[in-house]
């Protein structure tokens, strides 16, 4: 039996959801905080690459959309065969951005490198995010 599961994290940005929205789902922007390159849009059925440098370009498709709100794609087709699920909702003065990486097999060798790794990792990105929308850079 193959166990599944997730690393999940979140992180408060003082920007609208609008603003971070933009900054989840537009290439350019994408490529400040994270890959190197993502030819992402956000429309369901939508199949797209990115290139992680040294980690290789990963495949993806877009699975689910609400726009401003929600983004959930496959990452790492054939490799790790995962999910990504981004959430924005309103806080205060800001928003909350929330990251589950789901359907990671803890069964498997690359599974449980990957649950570590990157649950050590997806953090430190999502605090890249906040560098990338200063009121002083455009998004």
């Amino acid at each position: 039996m193959t166990t599944l599961t997730a690393i999940e994290c979140d992180e408060f940005l003082p920007y609208s959801a609008d603003v971070v929205w933009r900054a989840i789902t537009t290439p350019e922007t994408i490529a400040k905080w994270w890959a190197n390159a993502a030819d992402l849009r956000p429309e369901v059925g939508h199949r797209f690459t990115i290139d992680m440098g040294g980690w290789g370009v990963q495949q993806c498709e877009v699975l689910e959309v609400e726009e401003g709100r929600l983004l959930r794609y496959t990452f790492a087709e054939g490799v790790l065969d995962s999910t990504l699920t981004w959430r924005i909702e309103p806080e205060g003065t800001g928003s909350r951005l929330f990251l589950v990486h789901g359907d990671l097999d803890a069964d498997s060798q690359l599974g449980r490198a990957a649950l570590q790794g990157m649950g050590r990792g997806w953090p430190d990105v999502l605090a890249r995010i906040a560098d990338v929308i200063r009121p002083d850079r455009s998004v």
